[in-house]
């Protein structure tokens, strides 16, 4: 069937024959496409229908149009997960079929600022620590973590025993983590950030803001989770009540 013979919008023809095209092979991913003027003689359609089908495929993060350079595919996501479920990003790595690792950046116990004090719901809070990792899969540096838990609650040498910063905390507050109050937001270029992840200045990073709580609701954890938005991407299923 060619496009002409199809009902639906063309635009919307000429983003499945893209799509299919990145499929098979014919448009390979970080590669740049043909020319506007070369991909509109090719599929016989006019500019302007050509740059609505871009513009919406750039919308469904398929390409990326940098202007005065041309437009390119990108890499599909390697990790993907529904942000209603509360998993670990070892999870993540893990079901992927990557190997999951962890680099230490920094590991510090500080006074606690009265907007932590008030975060976690604890007038008396002391110290808090805070602790910097590159979690990486397969060796390669994918998120950025900041991790913060009342000091009581987390160690460096507790955290050796148990491994995994969930365990640790819920061994020490002998309560379990049961759920989080997720923000998601895009980052723009952060050089130390950027220079950790490897990413370019071009693209974006997804920030996951998430306070975690216990079945009693005491806040006990929060995180600051630096995603390459390249490799990584969340869906979230939305229900009719």
């Amino acid at each position: 069937m060619t496009l002409r013979e199809d009902a639906r919008h063309l635009y919307l023809q000429v983003m499945d024959k893209i799509k299919a095209g990145i499929e098979d092979g014919t448009y390979t991913e970080e590669e740049k496409l043909p020319s506007e003027y070369e991909l509109s003689k090719q599929l016989g359609i006019s500019r302007a229908t050509l740059r609505e089908a871009l513009r919406m495929l750039e919308e469904d993060h398929i390409v990326t149009r940098r202007h005065g350079v041309g437009t390119f595919v990108n890499t599909k996501p390697l990790f993907q997960a529904g942000i209603e479920e509360l998993n670990s990003v070892t999870q993540m790595i893990t079901q992927s079929g990557k190997k999951p690792g962890t680099q230490y950046v920094s590991t510090d116990i500080l006074d606690a600022t009265e907007q932590e004090r008030r975060d976690f719901g604890m007038s008396e809070l002391e110290y808090v620590t805070t602790i910097e990792r590159i979690r990486t899969a397969d060796d390669a540096p994918v998120v950025f973590c900041i991790d913060k838990a009342p000091a009581s609650y987390l160690t460096l040498e507790k955290l050796r025993e148990k491994s995994s910063i969930f365990s640790t905390i819920e061994a020490a507050s002998n309560k379990q983590i049961a759920y989080a109050v997720a923000d998601i937001e895009p980052i723009t270029y952060h050089e130390r950030i950027y220079s950790i992840l490897q990413c370019t200045p071009d693209e974006p990073l997804l920030l996951l803001k998430q306070m975690h709580y216990t079945n009693d609701d005491a806040a006990v954890l929060y995180s600051m989770n630096y995603f390459r938005a390249d490799m990584f991407r969340f869906q979230v299923v939305r229900r009719r009540i």
